[in-house]
């Protein structure tokens, strides 16, 4: 019911009238039955305006500190994300990734659309990264289609950083479903799992143009934040994968 509300009544028509948000290929999303939405992440406003323009309800994957903030502000971002139905997931590897991706299979095997991020992280520079085989993962387990999906200005909108939002106009271009069906039974193979991933990426890539860099975004920042501390650090080592910012 919160999800619908905030959807018809409250947060969406507020938003279409600032932004405009128009978009593309919405006919490539399944009518009925589950799919992953492979989206490229440039600004925390994509979690609002996918769900926003497409006529089916969807779930995303949201990085565990979304739940766990304290003030007022970390009360309403809790709120918000439980009421419109975002699940939860712990970044830091094994277990956790495991946990992940168990949740994911559970949205699924309802039936229903899933969010992921593959870059696993917000881009820092607008590049498109290298992707986190997850996403593979549960295509594979889950035997189901994945839809690239690329987000248009919403960083411009909402750069990094910034919390009141800029009055542009967003978009969103929706490819054709990706089938991986050819893999089934392969889902603990690494070397397919990284192949399921790139062949995303590229899909993305290739639908919004984006430039590709491949390395992961979460080693770029990483990198970025060492070399403005002021004493030398060690050399830092990719996180482990992920699914979702």
């Amino acid at each position: 019911m919160f999800y619908w509300l905030m959807k018809y009544i409250v947060v969406g028509p507020i938003a279409k009238a600032i932004f405009r948000p128009w978009i593309v290929g919405a006919e490539n999303i399944p009518a009925t039955g589950p799919a992953i939405l492979a989206s490229n992440h440039l600004s925390v406003s994509d979690s609002i305006f996918l769900p926003l323009v497409i006529e089916r309800p969807m779930t995303f994957l949201a990085k565990a500190e979304y739940f766990t903030g304290r003030g007022l502000k970390g009360w309403a971002t809790k709120w918000f994300m439980k009421g419109t139905g975002q699940i939860p997931i712990d970044r830091s590897g094994g277990s956790a990734s495991e946990a992940a991706l168990n949740t994911a299979l559970q949205v699924l095997g309802r039936g229903s659309l899933l969010g992921i991020y593959p870059e696993g992280t917000r881009s820092p520079d607008g590049l498109l990264y290298r992707g986190r085989t997850g996403i593979a993962r549960m295509a594979l387990e889950a035997k189901v289609p994945v839809v690239p999906v690329v987000m248009v200005d919403t960083d411009t909108m909402m750069p990094i950083g910034t919390t009141i939002p800029r009055v542009v106009r967003v978009g969103i271009v929706i490819g054709e479903p990706l089938d991986f069906t050819r893999y089934e039974g392969m889902e603990n193979d690494r070397y397919i799992l990284r192949s399921v991933t790139d062949e995303i990426m590229i899909a993305l890539q290739q639908l919004g143009q984006q430039r590709y860099s491949d390395v992961y975004a979460s080693s770029v920042k990483k990198r970025r934040a060492a070399q403005s501390e002021p004493a030398p650090v060690e050399a830092i080592a990719e996180e482990p994968a992920v699914v979702a910012d």
